[in-house]
């Protein structure tokens, strides 16, 4: 990594310090960048107690560095705002985010699937349409003036280890770009401070289609590994999970060509990217089994969304979705459950 000089340094907030977000923070904290982070629960109280530790692979400690972080959104105008909280976390703060931004405020979205914004400076026959799947009452859109974003694709394997410590698995790439498909200055700086960190930032002309080549193996792996509770290493070795994949895979490309998107990898590479990850619990799996929201709208739903705005079917997808949606409702009663009797008892 290289250090920055301390002077005139920018001031970036890194909303939501979990697997990314705290990956993100950790790095660029010791690259010698200006970090405030906003958190809350347990990770902030353990944040703030020892600060954020980084580990490889294998847990070995990497960097660990004291951190500014609060659960307040009382922080001053940031000049970088990275958006590292799930999808479905967004409306609850849309309001709050305002309040962090000037008017030449970065916000950069990391978020698994297809982001609230995927219409906006689209300049397609869609332009202006909202995913209502992941802003379902408009919230998003009304608070957040889509001239402050930046899409970027979050490629890294990640997950908390436990409050306060991080484990980087694999992969460092965050790939970004205008909502408008233009080549902007402000992406490359972006890309300049992410590279300062030892990542790979490179500012892309056609953001969308890398969201796409993301999604188009989360969309199949993640939901199917939510149903059984399998890695990916798991689901790509076992020939029937793996072809169940590829052929929501082969739906979803349907889908995208209607909209302009092309992959810029074969199917097959796609599927092998994936098991190279090896023995990983996908994000939404790990969600499921802590007992917390899951992102399948903006994974899955945003995408049957989008088939029936193009009037294209996809059963495998709208099957794999609706039993992923009855599990996460069953998975819902049986938290509450456990609450109400852990009341009781106490």
């Amino acid at each position: 990594m290289q250090a920055v000089d301390n002077k005139d340094r920018p001031r970036i907030a890194v909303v939501g310090c979990g697997a990314i977000g705290g990956l993100l923070a950790a790095r660029l904290i010791a690259a010698g960048h200006n970090i405030q982070i906003i958190e809350r629960g347990t990770q902030l109280r353990a944040l703030q107690r020892n600060g954020l530790l980084l580990c490889a692979a294998d847990g070995e400690p990497l960097v660990q560095v004291p951190v500014e972080a609060t659960d307040s959104f009382d922080c001053g105008a940031q000049d970088l705002v990275l958006l590292a909280v799930k999808s479905q976390q967004i409306p609850a703060i849309a309001r709050q985010l305002g309040t962090i931004m000037h008017p030449e405020t970065l916000l950069v979205t990391l978020q698994n699937g297809l982001p609230w914004w995927y219409f906006q400076r689209h300049g397609g026959a869609y332009e202006g349409q909202r995913l209502t799947c992941v802003d379902p009452e408009g919230v998003i859109s009304r608070h957040i003036d889509p001239a402050h974003l930046l899409g970027c694709v979050a490629y890294p394997a990640a997950e908390v280890q436990s409050p306060g410590v991080i484990r980087h698995i694999e992969g460092d790439r965050f790939p970004l770009g205008e909502l408008d498909q233009t080549e902007s200055a402000r992406a490359q700086w972006v890309g300049r401070l992410l590279v300062s960190a030892g990542f790979k930032a490179p500012p892309l002309a056609d953001i969308r289609s890398e969201i796409w080549l993301k999604l188009w193996g989360v969309l199949a792996f993640n939901p199917i590994s939510m149903l059984t509770r399998a890695t990916m290493q798991d689901i790509c070795r076992c020939e029937p999970t793996r072809s169940l994949a590829a052929q929501m895979m082969r739906e979803a490309q349907v889908i995208a060509s209607k909209l302009g998107i092309t992959f810029r990898v074969p199917l097959e590479k796609r599927i092998a990217g994936a098991e190279r990850v090896g023995a990983h619990k996908t994000s939404t799996l790990q969600d499921l089994e802590a007992g917390r929201a899951t992102e399948l709208e903006a994974i899955l739903g945003s995408v049957i969304e989008l088939a029936r705005l193009t009037d294209t079917q996809a059963p495998r997808i709208e099957s794999v979705y609706a039993c992923c949606k009855l599990l996460e409702q069953a998975s819902d009663r049986q938290l509450d459950y456990t609450q109400t009797s852990l009341q009781k008892i106490g």
